[in-house]
């Protein structure tokens, strides 16, 4: 099958911030960009993000300066240095800890909702920011204690390493991305779909999964799709990726060619999985079924795939 490139980039993705790492082990520059009135400060709650104008159907984010920032951080929760945004130093700011944080804010200000629930509707450089914030934020909230000894940690390097505070341990612990791979398995004109008990309505979908211990990507590709749907496949060819923090994932993507058409389902892992063809993909709703939305690469793979033929 002939390399698919990839249209455009993936939602999540294409960030517009320098990350300025060098900056994260410079105490007293990250002390001055914390009380700085221009650094921005993007919020996090309970996983949840500060967005505006969502019911509306136009989505954006809402940074914090100022006092409205400072209303967030004295809520004690862990924050982060993210990085330079056209040299505007940014932060993300966990305030779980509070119940209701909006009566911090000014009632206009936004409402704190699931990222997920802007689909692709916000501009692609918040989206990104966004991610970053959540993802950085869940592993802060979630890895309080050391793996190693289960002592407390304390956060270094401007929210990016955490430390043991037990002498005899000191261990360090690093932000957590786990690789997953996601495919479309193709043969002629022909798709593999499936769908799984988790999606909503009749939704069909690429395969996917998590890469295991001492496993190439190429290889996770070939047993996922041998697991789920009892289907072997070669010329597995990678196509994009996805930052995916819900909770903490990257998503690898590839197109794979299927060797047969026979389905052997696992259906501890996928309740039903079928071939379609390119028109019935480019017209699902007649046909019964829905495919992914557009803030996923699953999304991003289908389309390609259809547009490289009549």
């Amino acid at each position: 099958m002939p390399r698919i490139v990839p249209s455009r980039s993936n939602p999540y993705a294409g960030s517009p911030l320098d990350r300025a790492a060098h900056r994260r082990d410079d105490a007293a520059w990250i002390t001055e960009a914390l009380a700085a009135p221009q650094t921005l400060f993007v919020p996090v709650w309970r996983s949840r993000s500060l967005l505006r104008g969502v019911e509306e159907g136009r989505p954006e984010a809402v940074f914090l300066t100022g006092a409205a920032a400072a209303a967030l951080r004295l809520a004690g929760g862990p924050w982060a240095f993210l990085g330079l945004l056209e040299g505007v130093p940014v932060f993300a700011v966990d305030a779980s800890a509070a119940d209701d944080p909006l009566p911090l804010l000014a009632p206009e200000i936004g409402r704190f909702t699931d990222l997920r629930a802007a689909a692709g509707l916000l501009a692609g450089g918040e989206a990104s920011v966004l991610a970053h914030a959540r993802g950085l934020m869940h592993w802060r909230t979630r890895h309080r204690f050391c793996g190693v000894c289960g002592s407390a940690c304390t956060a270094e390097s401007a929210g990016h390493v955490l430390r043991c505070l037990n002498p005899d341990c000191a261990a360090q612990h690093f932000p957590r991305t786990d690789p997953a791979v996601i495919m479309l398995v193709t043969r002629g004109d022909r798709a593999l779909l499936g769908h799984a008990r988790r999606f909503p309505g009749p939704m069909y979908s690429t395969l996917a999964g998590f890469v295991e211990p001492g496993e190439s990507l190429e290889e996770a590709v070939a047993r996922e799709v041998f697991e789920e749907v009892g289907v072997r496949v070669e010329q597995v060819e990678y196509h994009s990726s996805q930052p995916w923090p819900f909770p903490a994932s990257i998503m690898l993507g590839f197109y794979a060619t299927a060797l047969d058409e026979t389905i052997v389902l696992d259906r501890d892992e996928i309740e039903d999985a079928r071939w379609f063809s390119r028109a019935e993909i480019r017209t699902p709703d007649a046909h019964g079924f829905t495919i992914p939305r557009g803030d996923s690469i699953a999304r991003r793979l289908i389309e390609d795939w259809l547009s490289g033929a009549p």
